[in-house]
């Protein structure tokens, strides 16, 4: 019984962050992050 509940709770917590990770609210911000890599870097160590 237990684990039932448990493994409903993760599945719903899984569902709700793949949710949250493809809206349209975060797009701004992973595009953001996946351009980090092509920006020109001055060579200074932050």
């Amino acid at each position: 019984m237990i684990s039932g509940i448990v493994t409903a709770i993760l599945l719903g917590s899984f569902i709700a962050g793949v949710i949250w990770a493809y809206s349209d609210a975060r797009k701004g911000e992973f595009d953001a992050a996946a351009r980090l890599p092509l920006e020109h870097d001055s060579g200074e160590i932050q």
